[in-house]
């Protein structure tokens, strides 16, 4: 059996398909069948460790992005997409895979479309509420379709699509409380607030943070994912923000969360400022209450929409980025953790809202697609 996976180069796609390739693993286990081969065929591995450590084969294509904006890079991109379907196309015919499970974005378009040619069965996976262009286009051909949002599913065909959730990696389905404090040099009797701007992090949120630093220590400790190319800028603007002040030790910046340092800081936070993709699953498996601050519009179709629709359900509240501000960010905090029966309806929401399940409900039917096919 060999499984294929693809999707774009952001963690929004390549965690989802870890916990998918996760799950395929227990479910071949426990149903007695032979180890599948999986690969990942993507621009980049993103992460070679995790897929080494989860037995994923990496195999390079070239991909394309066709911005929302003018650009002259969508010239040139072009040109990068025609090669990347050749290459893809002799790629996936010589591997000949059961089934492929794409992740949308624009890294998948070339395995998709040599899938389409050859007639390998694939599998979607929609992780936004509104589905991406690749997505929608491969909707036409894919024989299953799974959407983390059930407002997605007026976008597809009604007898292919499911409402599974999000697929989300067991390193890091559950938050760990146990040494947490110890381990992150924190205090146990001071509420602990953690930022997470998705997998490279966020300037605009770094920025607002950073102004808001100075109230914020003074009641919170502040666990901080800066993003690894905003890391160096945000410790000298922070030396100076926060120099001589007698809390500084409650600010704890970090470049980039590994899965027990995400499970930990899960563990110990109050509640969670994030962007609104795929870490919005993670929350909500946690429980956590959580402040949702979207990419604009302009940059980004989905999210604004993912996060109102995920604010539906009472675990988050979102503040836009065009209203962005310190003392909003600071009053809404206080007004969440200061208040039990505001903090726990919240709490509640997140929980109503999640979907453990969503990567062995995928796995379970990608392997068997897998089996008809070899069939």
């Amino acid at each position: 059996m060999k499984i294929l996976f693809t999707g774009g180069g952001t963690g929004g796609h390549f965690n989802p398909i870890i916990g998918v390739a996760q799950s395929i693993n227990k479910v071949v286990k426990e149903q007695h069948l032979l180890t599948p081969e999986l690969y990942y065929m993507a621009p980049t591995p993103f992460d070679a460790r995790v897929l080494f450590e989860n037995n994923i084969k990496f195999q390079q294509i070239s991909a394309g992005k066709i911005r929302r904006y003018f650009s002259i890079l969508n010239f040139f991109d072009l040109f990068k997409t025609a090669w990347g379907v050749v290459r893809s196309t002799y790629m996936v015919y010589k591997l000949y895979p059961d089934v492929i499970f794409g992740k949308g974005g624009y890294a998948s378009f070339p395995v998709l479309f040599a899938a389409k040619i050859l007639r390998i069965p694939v599998i979607i996976h929609e992780s936004d509420s509104k589905p991406g262009r690749v997505n929608a286009w491969a909707a036409k051909f894919a024989r299953r379709i799974a959407i983390s949002y059930p407002t997605a599913a007026q976008y597809f065909p009604a007898d292919k699509v499911a409402f599974t959730g999000n697929p989300i990696r067991k390193e890091v389905s559950e938050p760990l409380t146990v040494g947490a404090h110890d381990y992150l040099k924190l205090k146990p009797e001071i509420p602990c607030v953690f930022i997470v701007g998705g997998s490279l992090g966020s300037k605009i949120i770094n920025e607002t943070i950073i102004e808001s630093l100075p109230t914020l220590v003074e009641k919170f400790q502040i666990i901080h994912q800066t993003g690894k190319a905003n890391y160096d800028e945000v410790i000298t603007t922070v030396n100076v923000v926060l120099g001589g002040n007698p809390n500084a030790a409650n600010y704890r910046p970090m470049q980039y969360l590994n899965a027990l340092e995400m499970r930990m800081a899960a563990g110990v936070a109050k509640l969670i400022i994030s962007r609104a993709g795929s870490t919005i699953f993670e929350i909500a498996a946690w429980g956590k209450p959580s402040i949702i601050i979207p990419i604009s519009e302009a940059v980004s179709h989905d999210q604004t929409s993912n996060a109102f629709a995920y604010a539906r359900s009472g675990g988050a509240e979102v503040i836009e980025e065009n209203n962005l501000a310190s003392h909003l960010l600071i009053s809404e905090i206080n007004r969440i953790v200061d208040n039990p029966e505001v903090w726990q309806k919240m709490s509640d929401g997140a929980k109503s809202f999640a979907k453990t399940d969503a990567a062995d409900k995928i796995a379970q039917e990608i392997v068997n697609l897998a089996l008809q096919h070899e069939d």
